[in-house]
């Protein structure tokens, strides 16, 4: 069985524009896959279908076995825990330590300070910000906070690590930094990883899968390493 699958997913906003429209994809279990398109493409609202932020308006969203379009309001929480989310923008809570902000969402699924504290050591650790945990976010680089981030997320050891758009905000060298600490997440922890991303220098220098999304329709899926950006995404 697929780790994702989207069984002709369609997504109509109340304003009548068509985000998406007879959307069929399969993801497996520890895939690295990339979504790309241009601005308005759809790229965000699929990102937002996995973890519940929206609802197709027809179609089935599968993750991890459960059909997500289908959860109860009351059981959202719960498929968010299994669920890791790096942003653009870093939600980071500015009168937190990085300590704090990483522990923060394991403190409101109720562990203990017993439990959390060796998973925000551990998360930090990867991320290579052990030696930052009690910096708040004034004090660090965009890189650094959107470590802060991918650590916050990765907290909990979820299963699937959604990105839309974790470089937008950064320089090159930085984002490079960045991608390579989400690749090794992808390689050591077995985490499957998906991002929607308009950075083709990253998507060409990292030959992943590759899924274009174009006026909300799926306009090519490319196996690993055999697709190229030529034009700006």
């Amino acid at each position: 069985m697929e780790f994702i699958e989207l069984k002709d997913v369609y997504k109509v906003y109340k304003n009548g524009v068509t985000a998406l429209a007879s959307i069929n994809l399969k993801i497996k279990k520890k895939d690295f896959v990339f979504i790309i398109g241009n601005t308005a493409s759809g790229k965000s609202t699929l990102i937002k279908l996995l973890y519940r932020e929206e609802k197709p308006t027809k179609g089935s969203v599968s993750v991890g076995g459960i059909n997500v379009a289908k959860l109860r309001n009351s059981r959202i929480y719960k498929l968010r825990r299994k669920i890791g989310i790096v942003f653009q923008d870093y939600k980071l809570l500015p009168k937190l330590t990085v300590y704090e902000n990483v522990a923060y969402p394991l403190e409101s699924y109720g562990l203990s300070g017993a439990e959390i504290r060796p998973k925000v050591l551990a998360a930090l650790e990867q991320v290579g910000l052990s030696h930052k945990t009690r910096s708040f976010p004034s004090e660090l680089s965009g890189g650094e906070q959107q470590r802060v981030c991918i650590a916050r997320a990765i907290a909990n050891s979820p299963k699937l690590l959604l990105c839309d758009e974790p470089t937008g905000n950064l320089d090159p060298k930085t984002s490079k930094e960045i991608m390579d600490v989400i690749e090794k997440i992808n390689k050591e922890l077995g985490t499957t990883v998906v991002m929607a991303t308009h950075d083709k220098d990253i998507v060409n220098r990292m030959k992943k899968r590759v899924i274009v999304i174009k006026d909300g329709l799926l306009d090519g899926d490319y196996l690993k390493g055999s697709y190229k950006v030529d034009e700006s995404v």
